[in-house]
């Protein structure tokens, strides 16, 4: 997927205030573009999950770190691209959140709304930077 470098927007973020602004910004280009509701929220939701775990678990809500966050709203698709300053993580070490043993613990549990919710998403480096793509749904 080509994309023009000069139509990203990048946010640098360091509290969890910050967030919702961002989500909004994000949102109101994906409306412009004319995204349904349903995949306005479900890029929302999983852009949020992304930026909220590098806050909490990557910087570990240390303000003097930052969340950098870039974003792209296309014709076909929405890409967002999350990195933290922590030491990163392996994915598949994250136990997942609806086997039986594990239904309990709060872990993972944003991770599996993000693989359901967007098209595709990719780690990159040591797991503390992540790309998000959305795909605009064909009409049924």
């Amino acid at each position: 997927m080509s994309v023009n470098s000069r139509s990203w927007t990048e946010v640098e973020l360091r509290r969890s205030a910050e967030v919702e602004p961002l989500l909004e910004q994000v949102v109101a280009a994906m409306v412009a573009q004319d995204y349904s509701r349903r995949t306005c929220w479900e890029m929302r939701l999983a852009l949020e999950e992304a930026i909220v775990n590098g806050l909490r678990h990557g910087n570990r809500f240390d303000p003097t770190k930052r969340v950098l966050a870039r974003f792209h709203v296309g014709p076909s698709a929405v890409l967002a691209e999350v990195e933290d300053e922590g030491p990163g993580f392996d994915p598949a070490d994250v136990p997942d959140p609806t086997d039986p043993e594990h239904l309990e613990r709060p872990c993972g549990r944003g991770l599996l709304l993000m693989h359901h919710y967007l098209t595709w998403l990719c780690y990159r480096g040591s797991g503390n930077h992540v790309t998000l793509c959305k795909q605009r749904l064909a009409p049924v």
